[in-house]
């Protein structure tokens, strides 16, 4: 996640930062929704402060790295980020991650924490159930079950979804990725030791909010859950009422490791 140019855009195999900052504070590391990509976070950084840089993260099979097999299991998804995040952070970093990517943020910092690396200083999780809430399997349904299927979650234009070309193309990826998360089995472990933030969308019918209670028993630290008007593609929407609660806490818990280490 390191450049020599500290202005203008900046990509790697993995990261696409969408605006250098000369000395960030702090890294929003995000993660993007099944089927999504980096570009979902383009416009991040024009309701942030310089001092925090997004970078977000290119997933195999999409965007930039459209050529490449996307993952269709979590444990390789994480043993290459694992990797990634180990050799690139070289500043404190947050994770934020919507639906699937939630999940993955979540896992990604479960394992982190095994191998004694440097665990975020907050971890924002967006649209996603607590994990051990089990997903109903979609991803290996025929074309035309699965299209209805993902109808149900919104975010995907109508129009789109009857373009039978479009999806042939947009299908394999959509299949990879909620197979990453449908067959994942959730082990229990220690709590972690930073605060967990958790947001929603209020009219969100794939995400009761019975579902987001769970998340509060992995986090020792600070929890907190913010609702927003919006279906479970509220992102867009909220975008700078909910960067404003991220740049907040991001704040409280820099102040705070500061405070620590005086």
């Amino acid at each position: 996640m390191v450049s020599k140019q500290p202005h203008g855009p900046y990509e790697n195999q993995w990261f696409f930062v969408p605006r250098r900052a000369a000395r960030p504070r702090v890294r929003l590391v995000c993660f993007p929704y099944a089927g999504g990509n980096a570009n979902l976070f383009r416009t991040w950084p024009d309701d942030l402060q310089a001092s925090i840089e997004v970078c977000a993260v290119h997933l195999p099979g999409r965007g930039a790295r459209f050529g490449e097999p996307a993952f269709t299991r979590m444990a390789p998804l994480l043993d290459a980020l694992e990797d990634v995040m180990v050799q690139s952070v070289d500043t404190p970093y947050a994770l934020f991650g919507h639906s699937m990517g939630g999940l993955v943020a979540f896992e990604l910092t479960r394992r982190l924490r095994r191998r004694g690396a440097a665990l975020p200083v907050h971890l924002f999780i967006s649209g996603r159930e607590a994990p051990e809430v089990p997903d109903v399997a979609i991803h290996a349904l025929p074309d035309d079950e699965f299209i209805a299927a993902l109808s149900h979650y919104g975010g995907m234009p109508a129009n789109v979804l009857r373009e039978p070309e479009l999806m042939k193309v947009l299908l394999p990826v959509l299949r990879a990725d909620f197979a990453v998360f449908e067959t994942w089995k959730h082990l229990k472990e220690e709590p972690l030791d930073i605060p967990i933030s958790i947001f929603g969308g209020l009219d969100d019918a794939m995400l009761p909010l019975s579902h987001i209670d769970g998340w509060s028993a992995q986090t020792r630290g600070k929890f907190a859950v913010h609702l927003f008007p919006g279906d479970h593609f509220f992102l867009q929407a909220v975008q700078p009422t909910l960067l404003s609660v991220v740049a907040q806490a991001l704040e409280r818990d820099l102040r705070a490791a500061e405070g620590r280490a005086a």
